[in-house]
């Protein structure tokens, strides 16, 4: 036998308040005294009742749901940073709805078109491209849109990212100052913000010291791909002696293949460095020296601009990029020169 529907009516009778006051208990953000939230809680408790967040949706046309898209779960880099926005988001009251797309145009605007169906109230893409199909579709039915982690030419959408041209740079700079002369990259995926900007700066970097690259290869932001590109370069009549890798996920994988499948020693052979600082890059197995994303200020400046957009409306976009620290470990040597 089916048990009726616990209502608000009820829980307000039990808890001897008004209809008016379980409302203000149930929604995120409205006033309620402490005596009053105790009150209406533990009648809500006595009787089973559950808040109706689907007739919530209707009457107020908010949701309080975030969309997330990512497409790279298994990089160390996208779990944590998903747990933060996750945290920082249900603190304001929202709740989160994850989806997983590769970046092909095709499944982001398929799961683009599921998030609208949702009725989110705004998106957070995870290096994620936005076309600016995509961003007029949003703009459309209201929903802000905020990149997380990449950027995109020509779409009018917000975004929040490290600043990638100047990691680059500072590895550049680091590995000239170590004495290394034959300097290899495998980048981040190309068709990537992220993987150009940290290739085009550590281009840059080299260049202002007289030096170019030895060899570049796209590492795709993949494991197998970065291993690969590891064996050809070490392969080659002129071996790098220092390989600097788009981010620790493909770095652990190009130090895992020099070490155990080619037997050489780092940073004795050649020297590594990455990009992101996961948790992982610490552990004394790979001790990586690399380029610290500031994920802190990225997660919270993402759901600021998110939030910001949600209340008050259309804004002009913004692009935030944060600055983030080169950290040494044993990967590489100690410089010969003075820092830069």
């Amino acid at each position: 036998m089916e048990h009726a529907r616990i209502t608000s009516l009820q829980v307000a009778a039990r808890a001897g308040v008004s209809q008016s006051a379980v409302s203000r208990v149930f929604t995120p953000g409205a006033s309620a005294s402490a005596k009053t939230i105790a009150k209406v809680r533990k009648a809500a408790e006595e009787l089973g009742y559950r808040p109706n967040r689907v007739a919530r949706t209707m009457i107020t046309g908010k949701s309080r749901i975030i969309g997330l898209v990512v497409a790279y779960l298994d990089n160390q880099f996208y779990p944590q940073a998903l747990e933060l926005l996750s945290n920082a988001l249900q603190e304001k009251g929202y709740h989160v709805l994850v989806f997983t797309a590769t970046n092909s145009p095709e499944k982001v605007e398929e799961v683009m078109r599921d998030l609208l169906d949702f009725q989110v109230d705004g998106i957070i893409t995870a290096s994620v491209a936005v076309t600016s199909d995509l961003t007029v579709r949003c703009n459309a039915a209201s929903i802000p849109v905020v990149m997380f982690n990449r950027g995109q030419e020509g779409a009018d959408v917000n975004a929040v990212t490290s600043d990638n041209l100047a990691g680059g740079r500072k590895v550049a700079d680091f590995l000239v100052q170590c004495g290394h002369r034959h300097i290899a990259h495998i980048s981040g995926w190309d068709g990537s913000s992220t993987g150009r900007d940290r290739c085009r700066g550590f281009i840059e970097g080299l260049a202002a010291h007289g030096h170019k690259p030895l060899r570049i290869i796209d590492g795709m932001y993949n494991r197998d791909t970065a291993a690969q590109a590891a064996r050809d370069l070490m392969d080659a009549p002129t071996p790098p002696d220092a390989i600097f890798v788009g981010n620790d996920h493909m770095a652990f994988a190009v130090m895992d293949t020099l070490r155990h499948e080619l037997g050489l020693k780092i940073p004795q052979d050649v020297a590594i460095v990455g990009f992101d600082d996961v948790a992982l890059a610490a552990w004394p197995s790979y001790d990586l020296t690399t380029v610290r994303q500031p994920l802190n200020r990225m997660v919270d400046a993402t759901v600021d601009m998110l939030i910001a957009q949600i209340d008050e409306g259309v804004m002009a976009p913004r692009r935030v990029a944060f600055d983030g620290p080169l950290i040494r470990r044993s990967s590489t040597r100690q410089p010969k020169g003075p820092e830069t």
